[in-house]
């Protein structure tokens, strides 16, 4: 789905009322996917997933976005993952650092978090189904991404189907969609989209390897991608980066 398209899909009738979850992490991503939410007029339920991971300065970015749009309810879950580490944010593991911008996404990095998207689509749908929402929000892409297997369409359509069989609401009142405005769109382009929604991205953080004072370390993979695309957009990138930027 391109930006035209989605910029052609706004709901103008404020009598018309969908409700929504997003899942909220704070990033350049689940951000811009908030403003086309809130553009296309749904009302927002935000999740965020406090996993104890170890770029937890993204919770407090999560926080200013939710305040930033407005949503209904903002629920933060504890969920503590380094009991199972098997990743670079939940374990000892060393981030990828300075990799070729031609080699990200070729394999799976060690910043792949064991089945997380699955988790947190599936705390989205429990909380969904307790708010009466029909819809959930997810900021994930299949271009400019490090290549995890939960972030393309084939996952997307599985859970799917998934949450319309394994709830109350999916067998017996309605059915439940999964929204990914940006699966199809590059860094570049969710950047744009973005700014043209008016999106604020001094309020977000993505680095996966953070100084304790908040800098963004510009050297792991969701820095380079992110620092390039702003590049691309000639928009000056508002974080603060140790280097890179």
């Amino acid at each position: 789905m391109r930006a035209g398209r989605l910029r052609s899909t706004v709901i103008t009738d404020p009598k018309i009322v969908t409700l929504s979850v997003i899942l909220l992490s704070g990033g350049l991503d689940s951000t811009t996917v908030a403003a086309v939410a809130k553009a296309e007029g749904r009302e927002l339920y935000a999740l965020t997933v406090d996993y104890n991971q170890r770029h937890r300065i993204e919770l407090d970015a999560a926080k200013r976005v939710a305040t930033f749009f407005g949503v209904r309810k903002h629920v933060i879950v504890p969920l503590d993952l380094r009991l199972f580490g098997g990743s670079s944010l939940t374990d000892s593991l060393e981030v990828p650092k300075d990799i070729p911008l031609s080699e990200i996404g070729k394999t799976i990095p060690n910043t792949y978090v064991p089945a997380r998207n699955t988790v947190f689509l599936s705390l989205a749908l429990a909380f969904a189904e307790t708010v009466a929402a029909s819809e959930i929000y997810l900021g994930i892409s299949a271009v400019d991404s490090s290549g995890y297997p939960d972030c393309d369409l084939e996952f997307v359509r599985a859970f799917e189907r998934l949450a319309n069989i394994a709830t109350r609401t999916g067998r017996e009142s309605q059915s439940f969609s999964i929204r990914t405005p940006l699966l199809e769109l590059s860094k570049k382009e969710t950047i744009e989209l973005g700014l043209s929604l008016g999106v604020d991205y001094s309020l977000t953080f993505t680095c996966y390897d953070p100084t304790a004072d908040g800098e963004s370390c510009g050297r792991c993979e969701s820095c380079l991608l992110r620092l390039e695309a702003f590049r691309q957009v000639g928009y000056p990138d508002p974080l603060r980066y140790t280097c890179g930027s």
